[in-house]
């Protein structure tokens, strides 16, 4: 661990990708950057590894987020890094990318019209104009908002392309179509449509059948990234019109593409690795069927397997530091130091300039990650004082012992020992290792005395001394026995009695031991035989016979008992549901000690088993029998019905039942599917459907004489080859949801500034019998763009007024509001204008100054004029900074100065001054005044670039703004 000194940046907080919207040049863009530093952290910033000017006033730093004004597409694209930098080093962001939206307008020329024959297949194409980024597709015809119904299986809109596949025509398809795109960016929405695409379909008495042919196909290789959502499509032309259905050619189907299997867009969301294969759609109707496959390869961003961490070393010494990244394709790795690139990292014999910050940095096509870790250099002379030679060392007579010498030191010091004055040096009975170690052999009472152990590097010197005691006589006393266990097995000889204790006995350390007594005139031997008693050993032979449903049988022979009975025997077990080995359910339950065969029961059907037998007696449990082969137990009907039943939502005339797969514990076999029951309330009979597949998790029931929010009852079974299993208790679910038929009324739009409109008006009545009202969508368009184009903003429930932000300046929008549930939106409301106020004045106050005195600072600055086309001045707003307090105070639009405590300390105040009005805030001024700062005139905005290092975190107070007038100012 590295000590409190260690100080060197680390992220807390970096910026993410943005895309922002082209033409919103009155908005901002944030890039959030911190870091946790000891002494604080300084701020710089790149784009496209080019410093940011941050002495231009388009951009401003707060604490270390990077601001930018008035964003601009040409000036402000790019790839954007923090670096945060103290004493200690240097530490760069990831990559944030700031990326502009835009989606501009449909040629204004006209299409070529179509014509085809009833029965036939076609297709119209959308060549939608330039945009950023991906759009999505929808088409209306004749006139908005009358979209092409999903659910329709005639039509498909492909989101890849943004055309419109027909599968089979008919004569009422006769009609102007028109595509309609959408951009969604996390700020704003915005829709534009195409010229009419004109379609007439000549009716044709007997119209010829045909089998279907694929229009829409996915790519041969599509390449996906793990943990996204990936879309294939697929689309037939055919008569009759042919249905599509999804398969995994080489496995399983995985369950999370639920319904979207019958369809053409099959969905895989949180895409794995177990996910790559191929897959085929297949397109079929009573004439016959076309197929189409192709590759999902799944790739990854990287990953950190290992990852440095930071590191204290000593200097002249070695280090080693490896970073390891997965992902696909495989990650290169790069280091950098201080924020700058290393050619390769290979640290040795370091020095104090190695001192600083390393990144690791791996990356592929998919996205870059960083791993850091400080390294700091230590150099000290020689330092006995954390780890002293011990002051008493006790050893016995003829035995030996080591003394150990371990001084702090960088580098590492050159060791040497002295008894009294005399240097010690390797002989048969002293040896004195690389690392300092003192070991003296065959001990006797001459050897007693002082030892001193002496350390120096180049910084200096440093000893410290212990004293050895040496106590007691030994006999020439010797135990042996068959097994040698003094050479192999913890032992203690106890000198004055001469026994031999044995500590934590083991199996093999039975046997016959000797003791011999010896003097100078005679000796004497005794011997005893040792007996080890201990836990069985493990049985053998094990079997599995009789495998049923839910039981097996088990046969196995006597291991060793090791001189102790075996007492029972217990069975462990496992499966594929649970790596765990755990106790089962036995008959008998008590397994007895002279048993050698049991039935294990309460098993799963048709789950894979292995087991093992262990023994035990009184001295414990042994070691377990080898694990048996692996055995399926049989098949049987399901014994439970899923859960998570429940539903609801859809397009018109359908009812939606969704449930919870069963997990593969419960199937009890294969051939597994599910029964699906439903009734309209209050009726008697039921309608059964068969589901087939083991991952299906909803049903949609369609008829088009269904009425809109019809609560049905509904219940669910399981079924596998072996039978079927019970029903669930039944749930109500509601049909699909009609939109609201009533829009709001009593629209009123106000303007609150040059950017915000506030709407109001009086909400729609709750009415149960359609379905549930949801909220309110806001539609807003300035008054030359058409209705079609309006940007859009949903309320989250039912309160009937609403804000607008991010409007333009001095500009007539019309507004209507439309109620909405879960199948859309309803009739609009009438519509209304309103006229955003005029901008504020765009210049700061000017001439901004200040005076110190005693206890308090004034502040003076320039009225700010509008000019005719700004919003009149109200006055203006100080904001008072001081470490983690923030206030506000307003002025009326005559004051131009303000007088202010400063703190009692020497510590910096931070002062923000801007004028508001009717159109809003205008921009600020910020001054930074300490009590001996005397007299000064203003600074700019990024000021706090010139701040000391230890007053940086004055300006997070800017976090902390207090929208509250304080009196006490």
């Amino acid at each position: 661990m590295l000590s409190l000194l260690f100080c060197g940046p680390v992220f807390e907080e970096q910026p993410s990708s943005l895309i922002y919207p082209e033409g919103l040049t009155e908005g901002k863009v944030t890039l959030s950057c911190q870091a946790r530093a000891n002494p604080a952290a300084a701020y710089r910033w790149l784009v496209n590894g080019t410093a940011v000017p941050l002495n231009l006033d388009r951009y401003s730093l707060v604490a270390g987020t990077l601001v930018i004004s008035s964003p601009d597409p040409i000036r402000d694209t790019g790839s954007y890094q923090c670096l945060a930098i103290n004493r200690c080093g240097t530490i760069i962001s990831r990559a944030a990318n700031l990326k502009f939206g835009y989606l501009h307008d449909f040629p204004p020329d006209g299409r070529s019209p179509q014509t085809i024959t009833e029965g036939q297949g076609t297709f119209l194409a959308c060549q939608p104009p330039p945009h950023y980024p991906a759009l999505s597709y929808r088409w209306f015809l004749n006139e908005f908002p009358n979209f092409i119904r999903k659910d329709d299986g005639r039509w498909f809109v492909s989101q890849v392309t943004g055309n419109l596949y027909l599968a089979k025509a008919e004569p009422n398809d006769t009609a102007n179509y028109f595509c309609f795109t959408t951009i969604n960016m996390e700020v704003s929405t915005k829709s534009t449509f195409s010229k009419a695409n004109q379609l007439t379909v000549v009716p044709d008495a007997n119209p010829r059948k045909s089998a279907p042919t694929i229009k829409v196909r996915f790519l041969a290789d599509t390449y996906a990234l793990a943990g996204h959502t990936t879309q294939l499509e697929c689309f037939a032309y055919g008569n009759p019109v042919p249905k599509v259905r999804w398969r995994k050619v080489d496995g399983l189907m995985p369950s999370k593409a639920g319904p979207t299997v019958e369809g053409p867009t099959l969905t895989l969301p949180e895409l794995s690795f177990d996910d790559e294969g191929i897959y085929e759609c297949e397109a079929y109707n009573s004439e016959g069927r076309d197929t189409h496959q192709g590759r999902i390869n799944v790739q990854a961003q990287p990953e950190w397997l290992q990852v440095m961490t930071d590191s204290e070393v000593e200097i002249s010494s070695d280090l080693q530091w490896s970073c390891v990244a997965a992902g696909k394709p495989r990650p290169s790795v790069r280091w950098l130091r201080n924020g700058q690139p290393l050619i390769h990292l290979r640290i040795i014999n370091l020095a104090l300039e190695d001192s600083g910050m390393y990144q690791c940095v791996a990356e592929n096509k998919h996205g870059t990650i960083y791993s850091t870790a400080e390294l700091r250099v230590q150099v000290q002379a020689p330092d006995f004082r954390l780890n002293p030679v011990r002051k008493l060392i006790p050893a016995a007579r003829g035995g030996q012992v080591m003394i150990d010498c371990r001084p702090r030191a960088a580098p590492k010091p050159s060791l040497f020992w002295s008894r009294g004055t005399e240097l010690l040096t390797n002989s048969s009975r002293i040896t004195v290792t690389p690392d300092g170690i003192l070991w003296i052999y065959n001990i006797s009472r001459a050897d007693e005395g002082k030892y001193t152990c002496f350390a120096e590097n180049y910084l200096g010197k440093a000893n410290s001394t212990g004293h050895l005691s040496v106590r007691g006589t030994q006999l020439n006393n010797s135990a042996i026995s068959n097994k040698q266990p003094h050479a192999t097995y913890p032992t203690m000889f106890k000198e004055n009695t001469g026994d031999l204790l044995i500590v934590r006995a083991q199996l093999s350390q039975a046997g016959t031991y000797v003791c011999t007594a010896q003097t100078v005139v005679d000796s004497a031997a005794a011997s005893a035989k040792l007996v080890v008693r201990g836990p069985p050993g493990p049985p053998g032979g094990l079997l599995v016979k009789n495998v049923a449903e839910t039981s097996v049988e088990l046969r196995w022979s006597r291991g060793y008992d090791n001189h102790s009975p075996i007492g029972k025997y217990v069975i462990m077990g496992r499966s594929p549901l649970s790596s765990e080995w755990r106790k089962m359910r036995t008959d008998p339950v008590n397994i007895e000690g002279n048993a050698e065969s049991a039935r294990v029961t309460g098993l799963i059907p048709w789950t894979d088993y292995e087991f093992q037998v262990i023994a035990s007696n009184i001295l414990g449990s042994g070691e377990p029998s080898m694990p048996s082969h692996i055995v399926r137990t049989l098949q049987a009907a399901p014994t439970v019905a899923p859960s998570g039943l429940g539903g609801g939502g859809g397009d018109r005339d359908e009812l939606i039942v969704t449930w919870t797969p069963m997990a593969r514990e419960y199937q009890n076999g294969d051939g597994f599917g599910y029964i699906l029951g439903f009734r309209k309330k209050d009726t008697s009979s039921w309608t059964e459907v068969r589901v087939p597949r083991v991952e299906s998790s909803r049903h949609v029931y369609y008829n088009s004489s269904l009425a809109a929010y019809t609560p049905f009852e509904v219940k669910i079974k399981a079924y596998n080859r072996k039978g079927e299993g019970p029903f669930s208790q039944v749930a109500v679910v509601h049909s699909a949801e009609e939109e609201p038929t009533v829009g709001p009324s009593s629209i009123n739009a106000t303007a609150l500034s040059a950017f915000e409109i506030q709407v109001s008006w009086e909400p729609v009545q709750q009415l149960s019998t359609n379905g549930i009202l949801r909220g309110y969508e806001i539609r807003y368009w300035r008054q030359h763009e058409r209705e079609a184009a309006a940007d859009r903003v949903r309320t989250a429930g039912l309160e009937p007024t609403a804000r607008v932000s991010g409007l333009r300046p001095s500009t007539r929008y019309h507004v209507a509001v439309l109620a909405y549930n879960s199948a859309g939106t309803g009739p609009p409301s009438p519509r209304t204008a309103v006229t955003t106020r005029k901008p504020p004045p765009n210049r700061p106050p000017g001439s901004v100054s200040w005076k110190a005195h005693g206890s308090r600072v004034t502040v003076r600055w320039d009225q700010v004029t509008a000019m005719h086309n700004e919003s009149a001045i109200l006055g203006y707003k100080v904001l008072y900074k001081h470490e983690d307090q923030a206030a506000l105070k307003f002025l009326d639009k005559t004051k131009t100065s303000l007088s202010l405590p400063l703190p009692k300390d020497n510590a910096y105040i931070v002062l923000e001054i801007w004028s508001w009005g009717e159109g809003g805030d205008g921009p600020a001024h910020e001054i930074i005044v300490s009590r001996d700062s005397g007299t000064g005139m203003m600074v700019q905005k990024d000021a706090s670039s010139t701040l000391p290092c230890p007053h940086a975190h004055l300006l997070s107070g800017l976090a902390l703004l207090i929208s509250a007038v304080v009196s006490g100012l």
